[in-house]
């Protein structure tokens, strides 16, 4: 295998990873943060904000472009929007994701320690198996996005791993508890809030296998306008709102803010 290959599927597979995080976080921890987490999944908005607006829409669009002076915007433009309905009609039919925060994951602890679960746990194991459906399918997209870019660029590829990998850590949280409390088994829901994650490196070897033979310009720039289009969405539909939950809003945007920032300086520092 290639190095670059090697590095893109290994930054992948860490991004994927992180779920085992969250789920151990969510299990094995006393108490977490809150206030850390709405910081670091606003800070991941921010990252994919700023990466998709300002580097890889350009880079599509170079891509993109014509001899004849043609700028690939217009392409860039559907396959951007093509990503965002992509989407859209995935988090229409897939069920919400729970990410209770620390108060509400203690008084269920509570429940389960005491033997009287707040819910059946036949009903609480169905909905473990949902959320953690969820998340895999979830994770595809994530996986093949994470994969192209850092081919293309070690930079940006790593930069967008981190901010998928703190996004996966309250998805892992979201898969083990429902499971914890249906089996009463941490070994097992941690298992599965790995497993799930484990769709992001399963996606890029797909995607990779399937797409190798066909790259070229055109190709490449429709797919990282369309990866840009899955990345905004992503954002402003999963991280910032699940940001709110664990925190007050405005912790959110210092997160946005603090992580545009960070990348528009590891951008500027990697151009010199």
């Amino acid at each position: 295998m290639d190095s670059p290959v090697l590095l893109a599927f290994l930054v992948t597979l860490g991004a994927g990873l992180s779920t085992g995080i969250g789920a151990a976080l969510g299990l094995f921890a006393k108490t977490t943060n809150d206030r850390f987490l709405a910081l670091a999944l606003g800070f991941s908005a921010g990252v994919m904000l700023y990466v998709s607006f300002v580097e890889i829409i350009p880079k599509a669009m170079d891509f993109l472009a014509t001899d004849d002076g043609g700028s690939g915007l217009a392409q860039a433009s559907v396959a951007f929007l093509t990503g965002t309905l992509l989407m859209a009609v995935l988090y229409r039919f897939l069920p919400d994701l729970p990410l209770p925060n620390d108060e509400k994951r203690r008084l269920a602890k509570a429940d389960v320690e005491s033997q009287f679960p707040v819910e059946p746990a036949r009903r609480l194991f169905r909905a473990g198996l949902l959320v953690a459906l969820a998340v895999t399918i979830h994770n595809f997209p994530e996986g093949i996005a994470t994969f192209f870019l850092t081919l293309e660029d070690p930079a940006v590829g790593l930069s967008v791993g981190v901010a998928i990998a703190i996004h996966n850590i309250p998805e892992g949280i979201a898969v083990a508890i429902p499971m914890y409390f249906a089996l009463r088994n941490r070994l097992w829901a941690f298992g599965l809030g790995v497993l799930s994650g484990l769709a992001e490196p399963l996606g890029a070897v797909l995607g990779y296998l399937v797409l190798q033979p066909f790259i070229s310009d055109a190709l490449l720039g429709t797919l990282f306008a369309a990866v840009a289009g899955i990345m905004v969405y992503i954002a402003l539909d999963s991280l910032l709102p699940a940001a709110r939950e664990f925190g007050r809003g405005q912790l959110a945007i210092y997160g946005v803010i603090a992580g545009m920032a960070v990348m528009a300086l590891s951008l500027v520092l990697f151009e010199v």
